[in-house]
Parts: C-alpha cells; sequence; structure tokens
C-alpha cells in the first residue's frame, strides 16, 4: 500500500467513530432526558463515542507516523489526546447533571441537554476539519 493509501485508511478508520456519533446522536434531541434509560443509553453511546475516537486516533497516529506525515501526525494524536481527555471530564460532568436531576434540581435537564447540544457541535467541528484535510492527504508529496 502506498504511504497515500495508508493515510486515507486512516482518516477513514477515524471517520468511523466520528460519523457515527453524527448520526445517532440527533436522535436523542427528540426524547426528554428527564428519563432515567434515556439519559444511560445516551451516557453509554458518549462513553463508546469517546473510547472509539480515542483507539481510532491512536490507529490513525501510527499510520500517518508510519506513512512519514509529521503534520497530519501531530494533529491526529492531538484529537485522540482530546478525546481521551474530554471522555473522563464528559462522563464527570453528565454525571454530576444525573445527580441533581435525581435529587430534583429543575434546570438539571437543560445542563444535560446543553452538553448533548455541546458534545455533537464539537464532533461535527472534528469532522469538517478531518474531512476538510483529505485533499491535503491525498496530494501531500511523501
Amino acid at each position: 500500500m502506498t504511504r497515500d493509501g495508508i493515510a486515507l485508511a486512516a482518516i477513514v478508520i477515524l471517520l468511523f467513530p466520528m460519523g457515527y456519533f453524527l448520526l445517532a446522536s440527533p436522535a436523542f434531541l427528540l426524547v426528554k432526558l428527564d428519563i432515567p434509560p434515556v439519559t444511560e443509553l445516551l451516557r453509554g453511546m458518549f462513553n463508546a463515542h469517546f473510547w472509539m475516537l480515542s483507539i481510532a486516533g491512536i490507529i490513525g497516529t501510527i499510520a500517518f507516523a508510519v506513512a512519514g506525515r509529521p503534520g497530519f501526525t501531530i494533529g491526529i494524536a492531538l484529537i485522540a489526546a482530546l478525546a481521551f481527555w474530554a471522555r473522563g471530564w464528559f462522563l464527570q460532568q453528565w454525571d454530576s447533571e444525573l445527580r441533581a436531576r435525581d435529587a430534583g434540581d429543575a434546570n438539571a435537564v437543560r445542563r444535560l441537554r446543553r452538553l448533548h447540544w455541546g458534545s455533537m457541535l464539537g464532533n461535527a467541528i472534528l469532522v469538517a476539519a478531518v474531512v476538510g484535510s483529505i485533499p491535503y492527504v491525498s496530494t501531500t508529496s511523501a
């Protein structure tokens, strides 16, 4: 496989968890977050998304390093590190709001929804950045 092929395969691997989350997470906008099974399912989806993005980012980082693309290697490594860090922060915030909701805080559901929207926006920005880099990945000389 050529270096361009390795780099493009890394992009596809990275786009898989991002694309899944981009398509699956808006469905939760149609349900109320004051229903415990819904918030548990959404929490599980966030957890899986961050893990998948971290692992895909590590694979992508290795692939870009093998392809000899140091700039892209650093960029994908930053995405992997962000996903790893964001998982801990996000789930801590999510669990805190769930406890507040269960304790009767009327604004906790609104804050949960804000976390949901924020994560969708962040993922959409990352998807746009990765998709926007595809022409540069395939034309960069090795």
